[in-house]
């Protein structure tokens, strides 16, 4: 299973990295088959706070993963107006699972992938995203079949749990999350994640 985290030039690092972080979790505790990887349009990019790193896997892997997802960043709209990035995101939401956060959502709707659904995305971006024709709503996570949206940084967890509730089961998303859970709020922690997720998720693990 290979899970893919578009990360563009300017990126947001909580976007990426901690999508990056959690879904990883997978393979540290034994599935070898597990791949999590940071795909980008050029080999390097750096973030909005200055931060350099390099691409794993390039745009065209990356559509070939069960799994894309979309950070955000100061440049989303720079890379939705050019079409030698946008030409290369070939998806299928019949085969693959597609999640975007905060100004990615900006990009599956320059795509042509959410049509009139309810989307979510950041306070920040909201009016352009609006402005795209999305249909945004005030909340944190949203689902609509195999396309999940969520809105502000620390959504990401409710991405990344609702990735591993389709792809590995929901008892696996609460391992995860409680985890990573701060000590002490790990049972609340949790249960408010879940609560997100669980509605748009069924107990059977698949795409």
């Amino acid at each position: 299973m290979h899970i893919a985290i578009l990360t563009f030039d300017g990126f947001n690092e909580l976007d990426s990295l901690i999508a990056y972080g959690m879904l990883s979790r997978i393979s540290l505790i034994g599935d070898k088959e597990w791949r999590v990887s940071i795909a980008s349009p050029t080999p390097r990019v750096t973030s909005m706070n200055g931060l350099t790193i390099d691409a794993q896997i390039d745009l065209e892997q990356a559509c070939k993963a069960d799994a894309v997802l979309f950070g955000s960043g100061m440049k989303t709209r720079e890379v939705a107006d050019n079409p030698a990035i946008m030409s290369r995101l070939r998806l299928d939401p019949t085969r693959q699972l597609l999640g975007s956060q905060c100004s990615g959502t900006f990009l599956l709707a320059r795509l042509g992938l959410l049509g009139q659904a309810p989307a979510c995305t950041d306070t920040t971006s909201k009016p352009w995203v609006v402005a795209a024709g999305v249909n945004v709503v005030n909340q944190a996570f949203h689902a609509n079949g195999n396309i999940a949206t969520a809105g502000g940084c620390f959504s990401a967890q409710y991405l990344s749990a609702w990735v591993l509730a389709r792809l590995k089961g929901l008892e696996t998303a609460r391992e995860v999350l409680h985890y990573f859970a701060p000590v002490g709020e790990k049972e609340a922690y949790v249960e408010r994640g879940l609560g997100h997720i669980r509605q748009y998720v069924s107990e059977v693990a698949q795409v």
